[in-house]
């Protein structure tokens, strides 16, 4: 059975209880593969790319019928940070919602005076501004290999100073490989949630002298995304930085970081990409 993310963000936990660790976070409009209802008010799900998790009933929209129409509609990627959902094409609207960078919406018509009206996987209406919305990418766009890595660059820099959170993906917190994944997301290709290069995901390792940007940067237990000329970005949860900053490989940098500089274990690309 399928179900969709209702919700502006959908906790993934270790266990069926809203205590435990989180695993993951998928946000509104994603889709997710129900395994089974371990106990009430609890689903073990399975997102698109692998991972599973417990989610919790009341943020999803459960059922074959509504995912199907949900998959069928055309979509928006929200890549504004926070992005409010209003009962009418007004800014004194009441808030029925308020979406995250990486949610999911489905445009209704065309955007008049700047609003666009939208459907919500729940079978609400609303609107929102349409400069909150970008393209959603379901594949990689068909660019020049330079300008997509550019555009993955950009797309983890929108990040830049969210805070660290364990599990997290959206843009009120994100761990390291949520922020990697998050930025391959935005351009069509879907990694794997962890800090590690798995078999039958895009990512694959490069030689290190070969690095470049929108590559990726693997330390024991942490991920980083190459931006090029020896600078790196990443979510941290370090005494001094507990989110997404900028750091350096190179020893003469003023933000050099000696611990992960001396302990780069592997470089991983998505190129050459596979059709």
């Amino acid at each position: 059975m399928r179900a969709v993310v209702c919700v502006p963000i959908c906790p993934l936990h270790v266990r069926p209880q809203a205590d435990a660790p989180l695993a993951d976070e998928a946000l509104c409009g994603w889709p997710l593969e129900l395994l089974e209802q371990p106990c009430p008010g609890w689903f073990r799900v399975r997102t698109r790319y692998r991972y599973e998790g417990f989610a919790p009933a009341w943020a999803l929209t459960v059922g074959e019928g509504g995912a199907a129409r949900w998959a069928e509609r055309e979509k928006r990627l929200v890549w504004k940070a926070a992005a409010d959902v209003l009962d009418r094409p007004a800014v004194q609207g009441c808030v029925m919602t308020t979406l995250l960078r990486g949610c999911l919406a489905a445009p209704l018509g065309e955007a008049e005076e700047g609003w666009q009206e939208l459907a919500l996987p729940d079978g609400r209406t609303g609107y929102t501004k349409r400069d909150f919305l970008e393209e959603y990418y379901e594949t990689a766009p068909q660019i020049d290999p330079a300008a997509l890595r550019r555009r993955v660059a950009d797309a983890a820099l929108a990040y830049l100073g969210v805070q660290y959170r364990w599990g997290g993906k959206s843009s009120l917190g994100l761990d390291c490989s949520g922020l990697t994944f998050m930025a391959w997301f935005a351009n069509g290709v879907l990694l794997y949630r962890d800090a590690q290069i798995v078999p039958g995901f895009p990512v694959r390792e490069i030689p290190r002298e070969t690095m470049d940007v929108a590559d990726l940067l693997f330390f024991p237990g942490h991920v980083a995304l190459y931006l090029g000329g020896g600078r790196y970005l990443h979510s941290t949860a370090r005494a001094g930085s507990s989110g997404v900053v900028i750091n350096s490989l190179d020893p003469l940098a003023p933000d050099y970081r000696s611990d992960l500089a001396q302990s780069l274990t592997a470089v991983g690309s998505v190129f050459p990409l596979e059709e």
